[in-house]
């Protein structure tokens, strides 16, 4: 464990935008908000490969979901190692993806479909509904400990 590792206890998701989106504003907005409703917040930041997303989930099992972000519409290709991840025993938290899912905005119903058949969970195209979502996924789920770094 890094020397400079924090040990912090609560709700805990990992957070970050995909691979080939550099979009940083929406993902910062995003975690503000998660914090603002006590949630602890891995955030990867910004052109995050998902073999990022499930190294954080293996050094965090506990947390409650991987929210993942894309508004380049390129989320079916940052995603599409999903499956094999998943194959491979990682990535066993809910994955909730928002933003635009295709080229041009939220995609249409296939659009939606090809994603769920990679083993996206969620899709959510109003970020207020995040928490809620949470709080029906783990609605009792006592705190877990949390291994950070934690970004800003």
């Amino acid at each position: 464990m890094s020397p400079h590792a924090e040990h912090r206890t609560g709700r805990l998701v990992i957070l970050g935008v995909a691979a080939s989106d550099a979009h940083a504003v929406a993902n910062q907005l995003i975690a503000m908000s998660l914090r603002h409703d006590g949630f602890i917040v891995i955030n990867l930041g910004v052109c995050t490969p998902l073999e990022e997303f499930a190294d954080a989930l293996d050094a965090n099992p506990g947390a409650e979901a991987v929210i993942i972000g894309s508004l380049n519409g390129h989320a079916y290709e940052d995603l599409r190692d999903l499956p094999a991840l998943r194959a491979a025993g990682r990535m066993h938290a809910p994955v909730v993806l928002g933003g635009n899912l295709a080229v041009g905005g939220h995609g249409t119903a296939a659009d939606r479909q090809a994603l769920a058949d990679l083993g996206v969970d969620h899709i959510i195209r109003d970020p207020d509904g995040l928490t809620p979502l949470l709080d029906s996924l783990h609605p009792s789920r006592p705190p877990v400990p949390v291994i950070g770094p934690f970004h800003a």
